[in-house]
């Protein structure tokens, strides 16, 4: 049977497209013009001039520095979520004893709980440890916030793991570690890339704690350096835009490399 086109679908998807590629073209090309190009012909235009002075300027302010400092808490935050997160569920998803499960209940409390009401607390706390204006110090709760829902999206993707595959691993000799390193971790490379690119797009974006935690030029991040471009009495919105864009390359690159087992894994079949 011959199926009918669905103009109606396809005119509404156009038009949605559109919504959302046009902020994005505005915002690359204000990135390209001066500051006077862009007042004299408005936000709603169509490219003039291209000129990279937008991005120099950026970098001549240190926005380079705000980058690699954003880089190196991305990573970090990474780095400890992988190394806590996938064992921690593979343990909720195998172990029947009660101590696990209330500490699972315990944990997803964290998901109820948001930064802005214990950013006080939180304050007082990195800095009796001596780790305020320290990128470790924004690093440890940047990860602490995202082990809750990272927890609870690869535990469901392990979930998927059927009982017969850990039966025949059993039969095979394996112990919990053996089963974990070469079952569990292979087939769970959904989950794994779907949590990597949620906690570094949350921490590479992350504004309140880089805000309260830290002080100095030589730790701010990017988010918070935008505030560089407010000038006395108005706002340097092409160089504004520059420094968006350049905060925008590094997670889309991320997101790029990992789009394959990302989508497997917000679809439900990271683990099969």
């Amino acid at each position: 049977m011959r199926t009918r086109p669905n103009w109606i679908a396809g005119a509404a998807a156009l038009l949605w497209l559109a919504v959302v590629l046009l902020p994005v073209f505005l915002m690359l090309r204000a990135s390209f013009e001066s500051q006077g190009t862009y007042l004299a012909n408005g936000p709603i235009a169509l490219p003039t001039e291209f000129s990279l002075d937008n991005f120099a300027r950026s970098f001549e302010i240190g926005f380079g520095r705000y980058l690699l400092n954003a880089g190196i808490i991305a990573l970090g935050t990474v780095a400890i979520v992988l190394i806590l997160v996938p064992p921690l569920a593979f343990a909720i998803v195998r172990s029947r004893s009660r101590t696990v499960r209330a500490v699972f209940r315990v944990l997803l409390i964290g998901l109820a709980v948001p930064a802005q009401v214990v950013v006080i607390p939180l304050y007082f706390l990195i800095d009796s440890l001596g780790l305020f204006d320290t990128l470790l110090g924004v690093i440890l709760p940047t990860a602490a916030f995202v082990v809750p829902l990272t927890t609870l999206v690869l535990t469901g993707s392990m979930r998927e793991i059927s009982g017969e595959t850990y039966e025949a691993m059993a039969l095979d000799g394996a112990g919990s570690v053996r089963t974990f390193l070469n079952l569990v971790l292979p087939l769970s490379r959904g989950g794994i890339a779907t949590i990597v690119v949620y906690t570094a797009l949350n921490a590479w974006n992350g504004f309140l704690l880089p805000l309260i935690l830290t002080r100095s030029p030589e730790v701010m991040v990017a988010t918070v350096g935008l505030s560089q471009f407010r000038q006395q009495f108005s706002v340097d919105i092409p160089g504004l835009l520059s420094a968006v864009v350049l905060t925008i390359i590094p997670i889309f690159v991320v997101y790029l490399f990992a789009r394959r087992a990302l989508v497997a894994g917000l679809t439900g079949v990271g683990g099969k």
